[in-house]
């Protein structure tokens, strides 16, 4: 049967010219570099390749489910090099303490973002605690959506015996179809002005998402990362569905990008 569906897809596709959705991670404002074991410098965190706990190849195999094709910018956005992309997600740009040349986000990279999103993109922005995260220049980016990542910690957990203090529970939200119960730590919480609003709040009311619509775009911030591979891989107690969220939030914004005409 999923042999039938798959030629049925491809069909369409050769016939009707259906484009699969292309999803672009930023590999530019995050730039992290570590010493691996045989000491030579590299990147890792939140990239697609990256299979171990840090990576995002999780996350990405949920959008390649949904029929979309993977794709990463290592250079300045601009509407030229995003204008073959659906979806650009930027997550966790660096500090001073994470790369030893971190790639601030500035105007002209704001205005070609924006620009971009108008036009119909699809952009997610994910921050961290303002501990791990460089967030003066990335709530400039943010602040033109009407939303603001605030320098603050909720859902703090401490150790692996406090897992409780991150959860987050999901009711009637248009996007976590099957994820009801969440795992989200040390948020930075987000604050909302103009078309930007809460999407989902923690047990305390704060907002750790939002989402504006922006022109024919959609954008949605998110204070924490959390959907890399160490939080998605059943690492997790029994209970959370970081796994389910990953492939909700996949398939909702896939959703989002406007119909070709």
């Amino acid at each position: 049967m999923k042999t039938l569906l798959t030629t049925a897809i491809l069909i369409l596709t050769l016939n009707y010219g259906i484009k699969a959705q292309v999803v672009t991670l930023d590999y530019y404002f995050n730039h992290e570099v570590h010493r691996d074991s045989s000491g030579k410098i590299s990147r890792f965190h939140y990239m697609w390749e990256d299979h171990a706990n840090t990576g995002f190849s999780i996350f990405g195999d949920a959008f390649k489910k949904n029929g979309a094709k993977l794709t990463s910018l290592d250079v300045a956005p601009t509407v030229s090099n995003l204008t073959g992309s659906d979806i650009y997600i930027i997550v966790d740009p660096d500090t001073r303490k994470e790369s030893p040349d971190p790639k601030y986000i500035l105007a002209d990279n704001i205005d070609q973002i924006v620009k971009w999103v108008k036009s119909g993109g699809v952009l997610l922005l994910m921050a961290n605690d303002s501990a791990n995260v460089e967030l003066p220049h990335f709530n400039h980016l943010v602040a033109r959506f009407g939303m603001h990542f605030n320098d603050d910690l909720v859902n703090h957990v401490i150790d692996d015996n406090h897992f409780e203090d991150g959860a987050v529970i999901i009711k009637d939200n248009p996007a976590f179809k099957t994820a009801h119960k969440i795992f989200m730590k040390d948020v930075c919480s987000i604050s909302t002005t103009g078309n930007a609003y809460p999407f989902l709040k923690n047990t305390q009311g704060f907002t750790i998402i939002a989402v504006a619509k922006i022109g024919k775009g959609t954008v949605m911030a998110v204070g924490d990362p959390w959907l890399y591979n160490e939080y998605v891989n059943g690492r997790l107690p029994a209970g959370y569905e970081n796994d389910k969220a990953a492939a909700d939030l996949a398939a909702w914004l896939i959703a989002q990008v406007p119909a070709k005409k």
